[in-house]
């Protein structure tokens, strides 16, 4: 990845490198744009508000956009093709995102707005066929042909699927701790650390918005305590469970299954724990996957 030479957070680009690339990978609470010169002499990279077009209607979704296209300064004029790659980029959704870059870029002649997990696959495996996760706070997974999917097990979100995901880690976790199934010490570690009652933890997961976010921000804990043999038996044996029920479906033991997001990245150890044991082979593992979509569109 040598090509991507200086990445400045949060400035505009030098214009005269033109014309301009601009990649994209779009959560729902974050999203990271990184602007190429077509030469790849240079490269910046910024961060706006997530875009979910499921979520977001198209004022909100316009925003961000403009947001984005003004922290490219000068250079917006010269960005001849977007790749964007987001969570809820799906039809009919994605349609709002692709008008919303044409209008905030003029002068693209080719735009692209696909799903965050083709970003995923085309960030790990490149032009070769592979097996790709997300494992974040949610979690997907798919068989890549090279360019494209070409089978998905559904996600189902995290009270139905989600297996190994940042949300359902912090589920475990907290009914772990509420049943005492975890050593008195880690389990007086986790009340020490967030000073939350049951009580307090039924409210925010039963009866305060978003809860999966609230699960998730659980998982750091586990990280801090990952040395503790219930605690790592709690992360493989959850990473097998998300191995079983979503990748051995693709039938493809001979496949190196890959990895992005912040999970995966956090816990590389028992994943490679729990992808050994369930007979297969690990690939990459990457916290985010812009880089890896930059090389893919070079």
């Amino acid at each position: 990845m040598d090509f991507l030479c200086t990445f400045v957070a949060d400035k505009p680009h030098d214009s005269s490198y033109s014309p301009m690339k601009l990649i994209v990978d779009s959560g729902s609470t974050k999203t990271t744009w990184l602007l190429l010169s077509a030469l790849r002499e240079a490269a910046s990279e910024f961060h706006t508000l997530g875009i979910n077009p499921v979520r977001d209607d198209e004022q909100a979704v316009r925003a961000v956009i403009a947001e984005a296209a003004g922290k490219c300064g000068e250079a917006a004029r010269s960005v001849t093709a977007v790749y964007f790659y987001g969570a809820g980029c799906m039809e009919p959704y994605s349609g709002v995102v692709r008008r919303a870059l044409g209008d905030a870029f003029p002068a693209v002649g080719e735009l692209s707005v696909e799903s965050d997990l083709l970003g995923a696959a085309r960030a790990l495996c490149g032009h070769e066929e592979g097996i790709a996760c997300i494992l974040g706070t949610g979690a997907n997974s798919c068989l890549y042909d090279g360019c494209d999917i070409v089978r998905h097990t559904p996600a189902l979100g995290w009270i139905l699927g989600d297996e190994g995901s940042g949300a359902v880690l912090g589920r475990l976790l907290v009914g772990d701790v509420l049943k005492r199934q975890l050593p008195e010490a880690v389990c007086a570690a986790f009340f020490n650390r967030f000073h939350l009652t049951q009580a307090d933890l039924i409210e925010r997961v039963y009866r305060q918005p978003q809860p999966n976010r609230f699960l998730a921000s659980l998982v750091p804990f586990l990280a801090e305590h990952v040395e503790d043999a219930s605690v790592r038996q709690l992360l493989v044996c959850e990473f097998r469970r998300f191995l079983v029920r979503n990748v051995a479906a693709y039938g493809r033991p001979d496949l190196a299954i890959s990895f992005v997001g912040g999970v995966a990245s956090h816990f590389r150890g028992p994943l490679q724990e729990a992808v050994e044991a369930e007979g297969f082979r690990l690939g990459r593992i990457e916290p985010e996957p812009v880089r890896g979509m930059a090389l893919f569109h070079r």
